[in-house]
């Protein structure tokens, strides 16, 4: 297994901090949360990876067909190379918890990881998620605290998937909370401030 996978921005964690893994959407790079990461928690490590599959010019985390139809195989492929960076990463600060947050195709790369391997994550934040398919039950997620934040007139994130996506992370057992506006796919400030509540204390 490597960990050099992927183009990223790093920071180590000081001592009692955590590390946080930031996820870009699409178009964004490693550079998008990574100031955001840092503030969010005092101290904390940063990681920051870009995604390796280029859609026109604009970076993401796997490939789609159109808009919000994935390559369920590449989807597949791409899970296990980030889990394999995650897995690496992680292994170089022992005993730190690990949060991770992204946005858009940020949110759905980490969901993805999140499901095929519970045991990455101790907390996630999940701003404007896109989960088009029926997840299989993740027992491992019992317990896991998560954040998804939605826009109910999100044109690129439909509110019922929000929903059932919500629904579904409650029926795994994990500690849920929402934060959800009446606007699109724009991130708002109470959003942010959702995330910072998930990774304080």
């Amino acid at each position: 297994m490597t960990s050099d996978l992927y183009p990223e921005l790093t920071r180590a964690p000081e001592a009692g901090a955590p590390l946080i893994f930031a996820f870009h959407g699409t178009g964004g790079d490693e550079h998008q949360f990574f100031d955001l990461a840092g503030a969010l928690v005092p101290g904390a490590g940063v990681i920051s990876p870009r995604g390796d599959v280029s859609e026109h010019g604009a970076a993401r985390f796997f490939r789609r067909t159109a808009e919000g139809v994935y390559d369920m195989d590449d989807l597949a492929l791409r899970t296990r190379r980030m889990a394999d960076f995650v897995t690496a990463r992680k292994a170089a600060f022992p005993g730190v918890p690990v949060y991770g947050f992204g946005y858009s195709n940020g949110a759905n790369i980490l969901a993805s990881v999140a499901m095929a391997r519970p045991d990455l994550f101790d907390r996630i934040g999940l701003l404007h998620p896109l989960i088009p398919w029926d997840p299989a039950p993740v027992p491992g997620l019992a317990g896991h605290r998560v954040l998804v934040t939605a826009g109910r007139s999100d044109p690129i994130c439909p509110w019922p998937l929000s929903e059932r996506l919500i629904d579904w992370f409650e029926a795994q057992g994990a500690e849920v909370a929402t934060e959800v506006h009446d606007g699109g796919h724009e991130l708002r400030q109470t959003e942010l401030t959702a995330l910072a509540r998930l990774f304080e204390g």
